[in-house]
């Protein structure tokens, strides 16, 4: 935008107006209509002087203001017109949008997962918890993977939570050998990091539900897969479904990350558990900018309003030449 531009754009915009025709038309409209106005206010040559005998003759200053006046809603009627044609805008009512969490299941699927835990195995009451959990979280995009000594990525991300509970009966530990029967969540949670890291918008997220430890998560390497996750801006949420407390490598990596670790005793608990994650991890709105919308009303009244008082002043002020 070179400096004319500039200078049009300040001008509109200091009176506050908007349009959706180019400004140097808008302005070009506007320039018209003062100048029509200074030319009436300016012109000359409408009075004739009618002689009276012993009559005082008086400017008649008032007369002519009230004339040149009236005169003029004409071209303040024509420029409105003009400006109406250049498309009148104003912002409409701001929106309110769902900032959009990337949430990444990571789910034990090793043979361990086929404990009792409440009326059914782990892996169920994980899967129930799991589809529980999308319920209140509608508008988030969830993808999930399952793990032992392979990772596979079942269902990726996205709004459309059905794929979940097509993948239940698919991938039960005690159905399914193609991932093994290990317990690799260091493997795992490095493969989710790279699901999350092709997201560039929202919140990034991993939930892990394993019963066991991991060996690749030993020594130095849960401080260094927590650094990484931290790195990419990724919160890991642990839920230790196994007995006894939660495995100190998977509080090392959830606390880098400001995340937290959760042992559920039975199924409740295990329901309450994404509950609280879901508290601790609110949806967050944003407002999006409003978006601009015809403003033709304003514009139309001082139309029919100009429109009006010009129609009355023809009926008395007006120049004639008797």
């Amino acid at each position: 935008m070179n400096s004319s531009e500039e200078a049009i754009s300040d001008f509109v915009t200091d009176f506050g107006l908007d349009f959706s025709a180019p400004l140097p038309i808008v302005a070009l409209c506007l320039l018209l209509a003062m100048l029509f106005v200074a030319w009436i206010w300016k012109r000359t040559g409408r009075r004739i002087a009618v002689p009276y005998d012993h009559s005082t003759s008086s400017s008649g200053a008032g007369w002519w203001v009230l004339l040149t006046s009236a005169e003029t809603t004409l071209p303040v009627l024509v420029g409105i017109a003009l400006l109406i044609l250049c498309n009148p805008l104003t912002s409409g009512t701001p929106v309110e949008q769902r900032s959009v969490s990337n949430i990444q299941f990571c789910v034990d699927s090793s043979g361990s997962m086929t404990a009792q835990f409440g009326d059914g195995n782990r892996y169920d009451a994980s899967m129930a918890a799991i589809n529980e959990f999308l319920n209140y979280r509608k508008g988030d995009a969830f993808g999930l993977t399952f793990f032992a000594s392979a990772v596979v990525h079942w269902c990726p991300l996205t709004t459309d939570t059905s794929a979940f509970k097509c993948a239940i009966p698919f991938m039960k530990p005690d159905q399914q050998r193609a991932i093994g029967g290990g317990t690799r969540i260091g493997m795992a949670l490095l493969a989710c990091r790279d699901v999350l890291n092709a997201r560039d918008d929202g919140d990034k997220m991993i939930i892990l539900v394993s019963d066991g430890q991991s060996g690749d998560l030993m020594g130095d390497q849960a401080e260094e897969i927590g650094k990484r996750l931290k790195a990419s801006n990724i919160t890991l949420y642990g839920i230790h479904i196994g007995g006894g407390d939660v495995p100190q490598e998977i509080l090392t990596v959830t606390t880098i990350t400001e995340g937290e670790a959760f042992l559920p005793g039975d199924v409740d608990a295990f329901e309450g558990v994404f509950k609280k994650i879901d508290s601790m991890r609110p949806a967050k709105i944003e407002i999006v900018e409003s978006e601009k919308i015809d403003n033709f009303f304003p514009w139309c009244v001082s139309a029919l309003g100009m429109l009006g008082v010009w129609s009355l002043s023809l009926l008395g002020l007006r120049y004639t030449p008797w």
